[in-house]
């Protein structure tokens, strides 16, 4: 079985259109994140607050959305979205773990939904502040 890494997109983007990647690369927390969760796990996929789930490849424009102005049930309704873009762009029944590198609204209404389906969620940084995910990722060789 495999494990899947979700990495959250941020606040700094580039200013033009380029893949997912490269839009959230301009973040340093990002470049960590999105570096361990490579190294770490089979497949790794960005959560974004406007497109939902996206490849590191995937094309697209820059934006200003987060989930922190959404309502809860804002928040409850891209987490649907997300949940359905998975199951229609990952082989779900591959993964049975995984792991989230997201702030908490990112993965609060996410996480049940995978265990609903036998994936086991783990969030390694959970109650770490930026500050000291950055050291986490420094420690781990990011």
């Amino acid at each position: 079985m495999k494990s899947l890494g979700l990495v959250s997109c941020t606040k700094r983007k580039r200013n033009y259109r380029c893949k997912a990647y490269e839009m959230y690369s301009a973040s340093d927390l990002f470049r960590k994140a999105y570096a361990y969760a490579v190294k770490n796990h089979d497949f790794v996929v960005i959560l974004s607050a406007k497109y939902g789930v996206l490849f590191p490849d995937d094309e697209i424009e820059p934006y200003n959305q987060t989930l922190n102005n959404m309502s809860a049930d804002e928040i409850k309704e891209w987490s649907e979205k997300v949940f359905s873009q998975m199951k229609q762009r990952l082989d779900l029944k591959n993964f049975n773990k995984a792991f989230f590198y997201t702030g908490k609204k990112y993965r609060q209404y996410l996480i049940q939904k995978l265990e609903n389906i036998g994936i086991q969620c783990e969030v390694p940084l959970k109650n770490l502040g930026i500050g000291k995910q950055l050291a986490w990722y420094k420690k781990h060789g990011c």
